[in-house]
């Protein structure tokens, strides 16, 4: 099985949609202020319209206040939710819309237990953990951390980029990947050339 790509971080409709062009299944649009990847609701709207038929919109929050996430939903046609911060199961799903719970791995997390409170997620997007920052960092982690099987589709985040991204496939067998500043030309800054690398590398393995 092919894993789902999912490109994260991306700010301008041009990108996203020579992006979906390139083969990616999912776009990410960050709504988190500290992040130079954020996008403010006009153009993550103009992103969401740009987009063709079956690759999805996904926003990225990180402790969110409620009425922040109410107020995207009701002006972006986003297909999933995406959580970052140390969010609830309770907050996560009552917005009634599909949802992604973010964990930033270190030896003390048990993804097993973490997996079952958030059993109603459709997937668990595992990262690396770098005290005070949500994600977007970089770095990879230590995949023997990563149980044998999970009860929810695992996301593999965390330091992937165009020329680890065949020995990431090949030793997680993860549902998904998602990637962000591994195919950054600057801070923030999609690199075509890199998405179309990352993307042939995934399909490689």
């Amino acid at each position: 099985m092919i894993p789902r790509i999912k490109i994260c971080g991306l700010r301008d409709p041009e990108t996203a949609a020579q992006t979906a062009r390139l083969g990616a299944d999912a776009i990410g649009l960050v709504f988190y202020g500290a992040s130079p990847r954020h996008v403010d609701i006009a153009t993550a709207a103009a992103i969401c319209a740009a987009l063709p038929a079956f690759v999805a919109s996904v926003g990225l929050f990180v402790d969110a206040e409620p009425e922040v996430v109410r107020e995207v939903l009701a002006q972006v046609p986003l297909d999933l939710l995406q959580f970052h911060g140390d969010e609830s199961p309770e907050y996560c799903r009552s917005f009634g819309r599909p949802y992604l719970k973010a964990v930033r791995v270190k030896h003390d997390v048990n993804l097993l237990e973490y997996a079952a409170r958030y059993r109603d997620a459709r997937g668990l997007l595992v990262d690396a953990y770098v005290p005070g920052v949500p994600g977007g960092t970089g770095e990879a982690f230590d995949w023997s951390l990563l149980p044998v099987a999970l009860p929810l589709p695992l996301i593999l985040s965390g330091g992937l980029a165009p020329h680890n991204a065949r020995d990431a496939v090949q030793a997680v067998k993860p549902w998904a990947v998602d990637v962000s500043s591994g195919v950054e030309s600057g801070r923030g800054i999609k690199d075509l050339n890199k998405i179309a690398a990352f993307i042939q590398a995934v399909h490689a393995a």
